[in-house]
């Protein structure tokens, strides 16, 4: 008796690690789409604030200007924000999320905003994003 038991607890314990992995993975890949979701949400939220304040300059308002600015930065603090966990995830080109998110955002860069939509594209939330 004792020793089916010595068989029986390691193989039940095995059981159990492995129903915990796979109710874990599941809960980790909902968490992955969510924080996915958070950043296509917020870089689509600084794709309108930055498309505000360029028509705020094309009709020549200071006082808007000034102001759409910092509506501007203060989104691009939430999409910085909303990718750091997923930051090293690769977004082609050789180039990780931050690295895409950072030269889209601070530089302007073309082609950088182009893989952050497209990765925004890939994950299914294209219509968060311009």
């Amino acid at each position: 008796m004792a020793r089916l038991i010595r068989t029986l607890v390691p193989a039940l314990a095995l059981v159990a690690v492995t129903a915990g992995c796979s109710s874990s993975d599941g809960k980790s890949e909902q968490r992955l789409t969510e924080q996915r979701e958070s950043y296509c949400t917020q870089l689509g939220a600084w794709q309108d604030a930055r498309a505000e304040q360029a028509d705020a300059e094309t009709e020549g308002s200071e006082a808007e200007e000034a102001s759409g600015y910092d509506m501007v930065g203060a989104v691009a603090d939430d999409v910085f924000l909303a990718m750091e966990p997923l930051r090293d995830e690769s977004v082609g080109g050789g180039r990780t999320l931050a690295e895409a998110t950072a030269a889209a955002l601070k530089s302007n860069e073309s082609e950088a905003g182009g893989l952050v939509v497209q990765y925004c594209q890939d994950n299914g939330f294209e219509t968060q994003v311009g």
